[in-house]
């Protein structure tokens, strides 16, 4: 079986453990796993001058429609962090991203992830095609192939 060339626009940030992240064994609580997932997205929205307040000012909404982590090293109060998010080129009118979440003090690949959004009217209707100011706005990205 080919597989087809895949096309992203990547980024990413680095975080410090806060205490209010962990639980009892002193260890990421999984939950919050989604919010390291939604502060790299938001900063590639910024990064690439397409951030939500833009998008709700275009009319539209862009929420989760599906969430998956798969949690592989944990990561411990106070310990140093990276995520890596890739956005994905597609042809649908959705937004998918990939997350990488590395411990940078034990260099292990911490969880791994994908999030997808779809476009919603604010009259909340789904959109099945792709706006036209979000197809405009891929054409100016830098895209990396692999």
């Amino acid at each position: 079986m080919i597989q087809e060339k895949r096309r992203y626009v990547q980024s990413e940030i680095e975080i410090k453990v806060r205490f209010s992240e962990v639980d009892a064994m002193r260890v990421v609580w999984h939950g919050n796993y989604l919010k390291y997932f939604e502060d790299a997205r938001e900063a590639l929205g910024l990064e690439q001058n397409l951030n939500y307040l833009n998008i709700a000012a275009l009319g539209f909404f862009v929420p989760i429609v599906h969430s998956e982590i798969d949690h592989l090293w944990p990561i411990t109060y106070g310990s140093k962090a990276k995520v890596i998010v890739r956005l994905l080129d597609t042809r649908a009118a959705k937004i998918i991203h990939e997350y990488e979440v590395w411990d940078l003090d034990e260099n292990k690949l911490s969880a791994r992830g994908e999030t997808v959004q779809v476009f919603v009217s604010v009259e909340r209707k789904l959109e099945l095609n792709i706006p036209e100011f979000f197809e405009s706005w891929k054409t100016g990205l830098k895209w990396i192939e692999d």
